[in-house]
């Protein structure tokens, strides 16, 4: 028996055909977030393993639904995805195979179902996205898109109870995250015709959207890229006070992606410049050192 026939047994998991879902849905985080996929199966309890996939194939299918195609055409999909899922969360059940994981997710872990709700509340944020004017702008966005859409996965990894206190760690955390993002993403989002950084940092460095587009990578765009790297790493460094607000068990993933970032926004500095054409990353060794070594120390806990 493999380990993810022993993480659907652990979860409880005994349905031939639910069993066959959340193994569809495997695949399809494997496909496009491998490395967090194998992250979750190294560092998480089994039991959890099968929970966190279908929560981040929502995610993934609900991301998707928000990005492609006309914006008129997204909008008709979202409204029936979104009416679909709040139909099958108040019935509890769906014969919708993208769904039926989900369901079976929120029965076991019913903190989920606020945040599906909340999520898909504001989501259109998204949808509507034009770049923003100020920072205020920006703080809009996270809580209305950002923060929803990781606490969708969050909460499965926050305590029992009460996760006021973590959720507001989270938020923390996710402003630098995003940040980050939209830094390291910035080549991704010009080809596409987006710009995230706020219009009042470039009149700030007086460098011109034109400037980023066209991969002018002088003083003044160093000095706007390096501010904003800055703004991320003082923002996830106090983000760090998630990893005692989760349970021990889950501290070994919570602390890998953490520090994942870190890796990244280092990785970024290393050639600033260079984010004017592309994305920047960890090296491959560094990586695995991370994970390797919170794969031990998530073995440790678990005896």
């Amino acid at each position: 028996m493999g380990s993810w026939e022993r993480a659907l047994d652990a979860a409880g998991i005994r349905d031939p055909r639910l069993r066959d879902d959340y193994g569809r849905q495997r695949e399809q985080v494997t496909r496009y977030r491998r490395e967090a996929a194998l992250a979750a199966r190294l560092l998480l309890p089994a039991a959890l393993v099968p929970h966190v996939i279908a929560a981040t194939a929502f995610m993934h299918r609900t991301d998707g639904l928000l990005d492609s195609g006309p914006v008129a055409e997204r909008k008709a999909a979202f409204a029936a995805w979104e009416g679909e899922v709040a139909d099958s969360l108040a019935a509890g059940t769906t014969d919708n195979p993208e769904l039926r994981p989900l369901l079976n997710t929120v029965a076991a872990h019913p903190v989920l179902a606020g945040r599906v709700r909340d999520f898909l509340a504001t989501a259109t944020a998204d949808l509507d996205f034009a770049g923003f004017a100020a920072e205020a702008d920006y703080q809009r966005y996270l809580d209305d898109y950002s923060l929803p859409a990781f606490m969708v996965v969050a909460a499965l990894l926050g305590p029992t109870g009460d996760q006021s206190a973590y959720r507001a760690a989270c938020r923390t955390y996710i402003d630098g995250s995003q940040r980050l993002d939209f830094v390291n993403d910035l080549a991704e989002d010009l080809e596409g015709g987006r710009l995230a950084i706020p219009d009042e940092y470039l009149t700030l460095h007086q460098v011109t959207r034109d400037d980023l587009a066209q991969g002018r990578s002088g003083p003044s765009v160093a000095a706007l890229l390096a501010e904003q790297l800055d703004r991320a790493d003082r923002t996830l460094a106090e983000g760090r006070a998630v990893i005692d607000l989760v349970p021990p068990a889950h501290r070994p993933m919570v602390r890998c992606m953490v520090r994942l970032e870190e890796l990244t926004s280092a990785a970024a500095r290393a050639d600033i410049p260079a984010l004017l054409r592309r994305s920047a990353g960890p090296g491959k060794p560094a990586a695995l050192r991370l994970l390797g070594t919170e794969y031990l120390r998530a073995r440790r806990l678990r005896g």
